[in-house]
C-alpha cells in the first residue's frame, strides 16, 4: 500500500530547498556547496557553536594516507586528497613538525618493507629516520622508523574559517537547534525542531542527514530504518610533551599500539592507543535506546591515561615524561564491514522510501570531497 502522505499545517511555515542537519565539517561543506547553486539552505545544529563534536575531538590528522594499510582504496583517496584539504585550508594547517611512522617488531599487521611497498604504491611519501631518530625507539621493539609527510589542523581556526564561509555564501544557520520529529508531506519533508522552548518548523525539498553518530536520531524522528552502525565511546588524552617532543608525531604501526601528535588548537599533544582509547563499543539496533555521549547511564568516563603512556613509553621511552592536562571524548561512529581492514568511505544514503531524505558520514575531515560524485547526481535529477 502507498504510503499516506501528511497535509502541512495550516500555520505558516518556513520552507527552504535543502534542510541540512548538522553543523560539523560535512554539513557546512555540503551547505555551502548547495548556496553555490543557487539553493536556498537552512543549516542547524543542537551544540551552540559550528565544528564542535566530532570535528574537534579528534586526533587533527591531515591524513595522508599512510595510516590505512589495509584499505588501499582508502589510503589512495587520503593521499589525493591531502594535497588539496592542505592548499584549500592553508591558514588552518601546522606543518611545523616532522611525522614519523615506526613498524613494530611483534603484532604489526604490516612489517617494515610491506609498509614501504605499500606507500609507494600509494605514492605517500617515506624516507627511513636518520640513525638519530631512530635510535629515540626500544630497537628490540621496533623493526624501522620512517619519516612521512603528514600535518595536523587547527580545529578551532577551522571552525572560523567554516563561519566564514557560511557568512559569504548567506547560509542561513541556526544552532542550538534540535530536531525532534520529520514527517513527509505533500510540500517535502518537514522537520520540527526545538530552541529554548520554542518549537519551528521547516519544509524542504531534501534534508541532508549530517550528524555523525547521531544519524541514526534522526533517522528514528521520522521513524525512518536504521543504519547498521558501530560506535565506540573513545578518549584522547591531551598532553604536555617533553621538550624534543614539541616538533614531532609518531605513530607505531599497525595493531594494538598508539599514537601521539600535535593538537594545535590547544597547544598540546594527542595521545591516543589502539587498545585503551575505545571505552567501550555497542551497535544501534532497532527497539534499543540510542545513546547519547553525555547520558550518564551510558557513559562513566574514566581515563586510561596511565595505561597509554606507560605502553607507548616501552617503544618510545622519553613518552614518560608526558603530563595528562585532559581528555577529549567523542563517539567513533564506523560502518561495521569496515571493522576489519580500516576503510573509511564515505557513507551517502538516500532513503528507500524518501529520497528526499539522504544521510551522509565521512570517517575523516579531509576526506570532505570525496562527496562531490553523489551531489553532482543528486542536483542533475533537479535540473
Amino acid at each position: 500500500m502507498p504510503e499516506k502522505l501528511t497535509t502541512a499545517a495550516l500555520e505558516p511555515v518556513e520552507t527552504a530547498d535543502a534542510l541540512v542537519i548538522g553543523a560539523g565539517m560535512y554539513g557546512c561543506h555540503i551547505a555551502c556547496l548547495l548556496r553555490q547553486q543557487g539553493r536556498s539552505v537552512i543549516l542547524v545544529d543542537r551544540e551552540p557553536e559550528l565544528l564542535t563534536r566530532a570535528s574537534y575531538a579528534n586526533q587533527a590528522r591531515v591524513h595522508n594516507g599512510y595510516h590505512y594499510p589495509r584499505s588501499v582504496l582508502t589510503a589512495l583517496r587520503s593521499h589525493v586528497n591531502f594535497a588539496r584539504f592542505v592548499e584549500e585550508f592553508r591558514a588552518c594547517i601546522d606543518d611545523s613538525f616532522q611525522m614519523y611512522y615506526a613498524i613494530a617488531r611483534q603484532h604489526s599487521k604490516v612489517t617494515a618493507r610491506q609498509f614501504e611497498r605499500f606507500c609507494l604504491a600509494v605514492g605517500a611519501p617515506l624516507t627511513p629516520a636518520s640513525a638519530g631518530v631512530a635510535a629515540r625507539f626500544d630497537p628490540a621493539l621496533t623493526e624501522a622508523v620512517f619519516a612521512a609527510e603528514e600535518y595536523a589542523f587547527d580545529a578551532k581556526k577551522l571552525a572560523a574559517e567554516m563561519r566564514g564561509r557560511l557568512a559569504h555564501y548567506a547560509v542561513d544557520t541556526r544552532l542550538s537547534h534540535a530536531l525532534t520529529a520529520l514527517v513527509r508531506t505533500e510540500q517535502g519533508l518537514e522537520a520540527t525542531l526545538q530552541a529554548q522552548g520554542q518549537e519551528s518548523r521547516i519544509v524542504a525539498r531534501h534534508v541532508f542527514n549530517c550528524t555523525y553518530s547521531n544519524l541514526n536520531r534522526v533517522l528514528a524522528a521520522g521513524n525512518r530504518p536504521l543504519i547498521p552502525l558501530k560506535h565506540e565511546l573513545t578518549e584522547m588524552a591531551l598532553v604536555d610533551v617533553p621538550p624534543a617532543m614539541k616538533d614531532v608525531g609518531v605513530t607505531m604501526m599497525c595493531g594494538p599500539f598508539f599514537s601521539i601528535m600535535p593538537f594545535p588548537s590547544r597547544n598540546l599533544h594527542t595521545l591516543s592507543h589502539v587498545r585503551y582509547t575505545p571505552h567501550g563499543a555497542w551497535h544501534d539496533r532497532p527497539g534499543e535506546p540510542l545513546r547519547h555521549l553525555h547520558d550518564p547511564q551510558y557513559f562513566q568516563k574514566s581515563s586510561r591515561f596511565a595505561h597509554m603512556v606507560r605502553d607507548a613509553a616501552r617503544y618510545m621511552p622519553e613518552l614518560a615524561a608526558c603530563t595528562q592536562r585532559d581528555s577529549l571524548w567523542e563517539v567513533k561512529t564506523v560502518l561495521p564491514q569496515n571493522e576489519n581492514d580500516d576503510g573509511r568511505p564515505i557513507l551517502w544514503k538516500r532513503d528507500a522510501e524518501w529520497p528526499q531524505l539522504v544521510s551522509v558520514m565521512g570517517g575523516k575531515i579531509d576526506n570532505v570531497y570525496d562527496m562531490a560524485p553523489e551531489m553532482a547526481t543528486l542536483l542533475a535529477e533537479e535540473s
